[in-house]
């Protein structure tokens, strides 16, 4: 073996290995200042019932290079918020989020939609009431950026989708008028471990 080829053989060799750490999926924690999920739903089609949920903690795994990754979030029920304690308290109630019973929602998804370079959806499963059923958030905007506070990477974004919440059991108010169609979000960051 020629020399020259060896040299060929060992570079190829050590730029293969560089490719392959840089595609290595890195793992990303939950920024709770800077995630919360939020829902949205019509009041009798006048006003707009708002509220979100102020703690939440969890993962990402995420491959840039292949566009792969894996969401695991927890949040918590009794840190919602929606302006009114009274209005808390009864979204807490067993007829809604039975926060005793059931203190945590979860989202969990291991699949990235990508069209055209660009995060457009993210799949999974959420777990509400005790009940898990498949939703797919819509990316309303993503990106990964050089966090200069955290002195690492952080990646985030903003999710959304319309869920019946009759599928997990919530059917509170349906039989006198209040839609069972919710919006849901999902403000996200998380910082490279």
């Amino acid at each position: 073996m020629s020399s020259r080829f060896a040299a060929s053989l060992i570079a190829a060799t050590l730029g293969l290995t560089a490719l392959a750490v840089q595609a290595a999926p890195a793992t990303y924690k939950i920024d709770d200042d800077h995630t919360y999920a939020t829902f949205a739903i019509s009041h009798f089609g006048a006003s707009v019932n708002r509220a979100r949920f102020d703690k939440a903690d969890g993962t990402i795994e995420f491959d840039k290079v292949a566009r792969k990754g894996k969401i695991d979030v927890t949040v918590d029920v009794k840190s919602i918020a929606s302006g009114s304690a009274e209005f808390d308290k009864h979204l807490q109630a067993p007829d809604l989020f039975n926060a005793e019973k059931f203190p945590t929602l979860r989202f969990v998804s291991d699949r990235l939609v990508y069209k055209g370079g660009k995060l457009t959806e993210v799949p999974g499963q959420l777990t509400l009431l005790g009940q898990t059923h498949p939703v797919t958030l819509k990316v309303k905007q993503f990106a990964c950026y050089d966090n200069p506070m955290a002195k690492t990477e952080a990646c985030g974004g903003d999710f959304e989708a319309v869920i019946d919440r009759s599928q997990w059991g919530m059917n509170f108010g349906a039989d006198f008028g209040i839609t069972k169609k919710v919006t849901i979000g999902a403000t996200i960051e998380a910082f490279k471990q």
